[in-house]
């Protein structure tokens, strides 16, 4: 058990009964609502963006200007109107199931905090290039690096950040480059190991890096950790769930994606007839 929980008293809970406490911010009635030392009626609204203070709130760290505007841009690369996609297939099931706007959104972003897409991938995204970074830093090779990771998945390269199923490249990673330019951001060590990789999966694979791993080493760059990024980013589809809802809710309930039964192959056990099973009962 942590030090954090192991309290062998009750002073610990004595102290917080019946109290709420908090180090972030709050309403002092008659001075002002506060954020991170911050006096948000005066001090951010109007004068910071809404990307700005979600950074703030999620890392305690005010960010510049330019790079709240690089998160903007992700969020829009990372939240597509596609109902295919299964967070937004949730949004929109909720759309034809007449759920309210708020539930099915809701839905979608929970769904996206998965394993294989979303905003998991980016904790291990960054984990990997900053583990990579260290390996580097201790003179291992970019190879080696390559080599060491994809013998994890029998050769393959399955590393966190590269390769992409169903297409190969990833047309967000140009457009997030140009932004990064154009915002005046210069290439850092994890970006530049991280093409370093890229090279040596394209020469192999001819797999290259996608919108994961250019987004998790340019963060590293910044100084962002992975449980830092993943808290930025918990809401991060929530637009493109909101739209695939709203494209389905006004069409007639149950119209998305319907079904026939004999479009449902099923493999379990065959099926028993009624009268066998009732007149088993009866003996």
């Amino acid at each position: 058990m942590s030090s954090k929980n192991n309290v062998s008293d009750t002073t610990f809970w004595d102290k917080n009964r019946n109290k709420i406490y908090s180090k972030k911010g709050g309403w002092l009635i008659g001075k002002g609502v506060f954020s991170h030392g911050y006096e948000m009626m005066n001090e951010l609204v109007g004068e910071v963006s809404y990307m700005q203070v979600m950074i703030l709130n999620a890392t305690g760290r005010m960010p510049e200007r330019r790079l709240a505007d690089w998160f903007e841009a992700v969020h829009i690369c990372l939240s597509w109107p596609d109902p295919r996609i299964w967070c937004n297939h949730i949004g929109a099931l909720g759309g034809t199931a007449q759920a309210s706007t708020v539930a099915a959104t809701v839905a979608g972003i929970l769904a996206n905090d998965s394993r294989t897409y979303g905003t998991k991938p980016l904790f291990d995204g960054l984990s990997f290039i900053q583990e990579a970074m260290e390996k580097s830093a201790q003179g291992v090779s970019v190879e080696e690096i390559v080599a060491y990771e994809c013998a994890k998945h029998g050769g393959k390269p399955y590393i966190m950040g590269y390769a992409r199923p169903i297409a190969k490249g990833d047309e967000r990673v140009p457009a997030m480059e140009r932004t990064a330019e154009t915002l005046g951001f210069s290439i850092g060590e994890h970006l530049n190991l991280g093409y370093d990789i890229e090279k040596v999966l394209m020469d192999k694979f001819n797999e290259g890096m996608n919108i994961n791993g250019y987004m998790s080493a340019f963060l590293s760059d910044q100084g962002f950790s992975p449980v830092e990024v993943y808290r930025i980013c918990s809401v991060l589809v929530n637009s493109g769930v909101t739209a695939c809802y709203i494209d389905v809710c006004d069409r007639p309930a149950g119209s998305f994606l319907p079904l026939r039964c004999d479009d449902v192959s099923y493999q379990g056990k065959s099926h028993r007839v009624l009268d066998e099973y009732f007149s088993m009962r009866q003996r």
